[in-house]
């Protein structure tokens, strides 16, 4: 009998052990990254805004950048151009599908740079005032649900497909209602955290949304980061002239 019992516990052990796990349904979280690039993406309108950049560094103390921004996706174009402070006015970025120029009105040259730098050394990078590609630049690798404040959201696990976005591994949090980013977290190929970043509130541009403050924080330096405000969107034609060199040179004379 108790041989009996000792192999009925065994088999049940096995049969335990051998339960199928069932996968979780990462195509709900596929569609939901697609919406969430699609509401970034702007065919239809250009969008002007000025940006205010706040940048707390523990031993460069506080800096202030004002920037103007023109963005038209269709094509990926993208211009920023710097106002403040004095000793970088006139400097800009230009974004012409996949091509990224820096210009330096005191050298009056252009030098080819990436998505992936630093935005004047701060702890934006260049890629984040373009439109969003998590649906085509990375795969799911993993999700849950939890809340973040008083939102429920998807926490999801991302990993590149692709070498144009700056970090390699990345964390979301997605509201379930509306499809906006509120947090991430981006971390190095040994899975390293090198930056968060939160994004609190959003404004409506035409028929998609656009972050109008973004705060990210550098990881690897205690109280270091950049918060960034949009103010003065619009989404009036621009001339087809604004995303070239020659108003890049023009502008910042």
């Amino acid at each position: 009998m108790r041989k009996l019992m000792s192999v009925l516990i065994v088999v049940l052990i096995l049969g335990c052990s051998a339960a199928p796990v069932l996968a979780k349904d990462l195509s709900i979280i596929e569609e939901v990254l697609k919406k969430v690039d699609e509401q970034s993406y702007f065919p239809d309108t250009d969008v002007t805004a000025l940006m205010s950049m706040i940048i707390e560094d523990p031993e460069e103390g506080l800096e202030k950048i004002v920037v103007r921004y023109f963005r038209r996706d269709d094509g990926e174009r993208f211009l920023l151009l710097i106002e403040e402070p004095q000793t970088q006015k006139g400097q800009g970025y230009l974004l012409e599908g996949d091509n990224l120029w820096f210009y330096d009105p005191s050298s009056r040259k252009f030098m080819h740079t990436s998505l992936k730098e630093s935005f004047q050394g701060t702890d934006a990078r260049n890629a984040d005032f373009s439109q969003l590609t998590y649906s085509s630049s990375y795969k799911v690798v993993d999700y849950d649900e939890g809340k973040l404040g008083n939102f429920p959201v998807y926490i999801v696990d991302l990993e590149a497909v692709d070498d144009r976005v700056p970090y390699p591994y990345a964390k979301l949090w997605i509201t379930k209602e509306g499809n906006l980013v509120l947090r991430t977290q981006e971390f190095s190929l040994n899975k390293r955290l090198m930056r968060s970043g939160l994004f609190p509130s959003y404004a409506r541009v035409g028929n998609g949304v656009l972050p109008t403050q973004m705060i990210f924080i550098d990881e690897l330096v205690e109280g270091k980061k950049t918060q960034i405000t949009l103010t003065e969107i619009s989404t009036a034609k621009l001339p087809d002239n604004v995303f070239t060199r020659a108003f890049l040179e023009r502008a910042s004379r």
